[in-house]
């Protein structure tokens, strides 16, 4: 019997054998299913190699260089950084408020600043100045910059305090303006400032386009909802910073369906000015509003008289605008008045051309003299309230033959000047570049918009 059960599993391994040699991968495979997944049994794998108690034991002992971490720390310890920092001045900045704003504790850099005339010329006090400073990392002035534009040149002034070994030196530095040009665009969603904010145009820029296209669209009254408007202008940097504004150098505008375009161009010997790319002059002889840009708050109509209760006609137009506002001619001419009548109180009359002339009443103040010349733009007075006036207001009034016109509509019945024939295939070519610029800028008022 047990020869039986030896012969019978002797023909068993060997038809084992015989199987593992014919189908090798067919077992492996099975047993590896098998072992991954768990097939409820268990399997024991049997290790070949020696007792590791029974491994011979060697100790080895080798010398270690230390890492130069002492040395490291003390150059840590003896190395020194600058710290910079800027910042816009402000008028009611002192000294030592403008440093702490930057950072800084240094009790002799603001007693220089407190004592140095450079300093209370061109940082203290003056608002909107950038200011640039380097400082040490225990927060100790190394040196200060301060930049300014002083006029509408293309220069700018730097005023520089640095520490020397010998204390604080400081000097007042005259450099050139660097101008580069932006691409803008916006939509009027309620008036023309809220949507340049929108936009971050800065209010110069506003301005400017208000008054390019002011002899055709109404800006007080004719804005529509959905108007649209690119622009593409300079900005003045000095040392790389943006310090103000510079003109704009070409603008498109889409009021109620209409496109009204605009470019700046000046004929050699001649002023430049604003034109339409087909070559039009923008310039007209009489601007639509002594005020850059103000409110109407009483038109060319009949009205309630405010102050005599009476229905009686309003012979001018009023701006609504803040005392001290500036209040420029609208056109060339002469000071044919300059001083106080009756409910008027401080007015300028100005003698245009031919039988027109101009009056600005209200005035806080009078800045021109009678027999005077003036330019198209030139300040006559501030904005007050002398007079018969409720608030500080412009009243603005045109006459022609002494009588009383409309003045909203005495800008679009002067004709326009065309560039000279001389001056034409260089117009054009920078027409040709200003179209791409606007299109570019119409671009990015669409990606703001969406």
């Amino acid at each position: 019997m047990k020869n039986g059960f030896i012969a019978v599993g002797q023909t068993l391994l060997t038809q084992l054998a015989d199987t593992i040699q014919r189908h090798p991968k067919r077992l492996t495979a099975l047993v590896a299913a098998l072992l991954l997944g768990g097939g409820g049994g268990a399997f024991a794998v049997a290790s070949f190699a020696p007792d590791p108690s029974d491994l011979p034991v060697r100790e080895v002992l080798e010398a270690v260089q230390p890492l130069p971490l002492v040395e490291q720390a003390e150059a840590l310890d003896t190395h020194r950084f600058n710290l910079f920092r800027s910042d816009l001045t402000r008028s009611s900045d002192t000294a030592d408020t403008l440093l702490k704003r930057l950072g800084l504790n240094d009790a002799a850099a603001a007693a220089f600043l407190r004592n140095d005339a450079n300093a209370r010329i061109g940082l203290l006090g003056r608002a909107g100045r950038n200011v640039t400073v380097e400082a040490s990392d225990m927060n100790e002035l190394l040196k200060l910059q301060a930049r300014w534009s002083p006029d509408d040149g293309g220069n700018f002034q730097r005023l520089v305090v640095e520490k020397t070994p010998q204390g604080f030196a400081s000097r007042i530095e005259t450099a050139a303006l660097t101008a580069s040009s932006r691409l803008a665009g916006g939509i009027i969603r309620s008036s023309l400032f809220a949507a340049t904010d929108d936009a971050r145009i800065p209010d110069g820029v506003a301005v400017q386009l208000a008054e390019m296209f002011a002899g055709d669209i109404d800006f007080h009254r004719a804005l529509r909802k959905g108007d649209r408007f690119s622009v593409v202008y300079e900005t003045l940097e000095a040392d790389g910073e943006p310090l103000r504004t510079g003109r704009v150098l070409s603008a498109e505008f889409v009021n109620d369906g209409k496109t009204y375009q605009a470019m700046w161009f000046q004929e050699p010997g001649q002023k430049g000015a604003y034109y339409t790319l087909d070559g039009q002059s923008l310039r007209r002889a009489y601007l639509t509003s002594p005020v850059a840009f103000s409110r109407i708050t009483s038109g060319f109509a009949m009205r309630l008289h405010p102050i005599m209760n009476k229905w009686r006609a309003h012979t001018g137009v009023d701006f609504a605008a803040p005392t001290g506002t500036p209040a420029r001619t609208v056109g060339d001419g002469v000071v044919e008045f300059a001083g106080t009548q009756n409910g008027y109180g401080n007015i300028v009359i100005v003698k245009h051309r031919g039988a027109d002339s101009t009056a600005y009443a209200h005035l806080s103040r009078i800045n021109v003299r009678r027999g005077q010349q003036l330019s198209q733009g030139d300040i006559v007075g501030l904005v007050g309230s002398t007079g018969w006036a409720t608030g500080p207001h412009l009243h603005f009034e045109f006459r022609v033959n002494g009588v009383y016109r409309d003045p909203m509509t005495i800008a679009r019945q002067t004709e326009a000047v065309p560039v000279s024939a001389a001056a034409r295939p260089a117009f054009d070519k920078l027409a040709a570049s200003m179209r791409v610029q606007l299109s570019s800028a119409a671009t990015v008022q669409q990606a703001s918009a969406q």
